[in-house]
Parts: structure tokens; C-alpha cells; sequence
């Protein structure tokens, strides 16, 4: 279940990310919306990774917490904001990728 919500907690960091990045794009009361995700994002990335930390040790989870939310921050920016996706950077994501899977198959929990 740990493992479940860490996941959960890595999706909700992308959310906070991509919804600071439309902020930045819009004005008015569509910026106000999306501030409003991103601090709802936030509170609840940060409360899901704290609940995986109780059982996970803090290092595995912060690592694999940060990673899928690199991860998923850099598909979205690709995707969704047509962000250049080169060789090098596609590569290192999948280097990333690897290192999320090897800390979870590493891991005693």
C-alpha cells in the first residue's frame, strides 16, 4: 500500500508542476484556477508521500517520489507544452526510469 501511495504521491507532484506551469501561461481568474490546483496538488503530494514514509525508508521514498514526478514533469513538458524531446534527454529519462525500478526491486518493503 505504501508503494501505491508513493505512486499516487509522484502523479500529484506532476500535477502541482504542470498546473505552475499553466499559471505562469494564463491571466485573470483561469491563473487563479490553476494556483488553486497547484496548491491542492501540493498539500496533497506532500501528505501521500508523508504516508508512505511510514512505512518506507525516507531515502527510497524521496528518491522515487522525485523521480516520477522528473519523469512525469518531462513527459507532460513534451506532450501537453512541446518541449523538445532529443535523443540525450529521452535517454537520460529512461536512465531515470531504471533507477526508480532498481530502487523499488532494492527495496525490503
Amino acid at each position: 500500500m505504501a508503494w501505491f501511495l508513493l505512486i499516487i504521491a509522484g502523479l500529484f507532484e506532476v500535477g502541482f508542476t504542470s498546473c505552475l506551469s499553466k499559471a505562469k501561461e494564463t491571466s485573470g481568474s483561469t491563473s487563479v484556477w490553476w494556483i488553486i490546483g497547484f496548491f491542492v496538488s501540493l498539500i496533497m503530494s506532500m501528505y501521500l508521500l508523508y504516508k508512505a514514509t511510514q512505512t518506507l525508508p525516507m531515502g527510497t521514498a524521496y528518491a522515487v517520489w522525485t523521480g516520477i514526478g522528473a519523469v512525469g514533469t518531462v513527459l507532460i513538458g513534451i506532450f501537453v507544452f512541446n518541449e523538445p524531446a532529443s535523443f540525450w534527454r529521452v535517454f537520460f529519462i529512461f536512465t531515470l526510469i531504471a533507477s526508480i525500478v532498481g530502487l523499488k526491486f532494492v527495496s525490503k518493503l
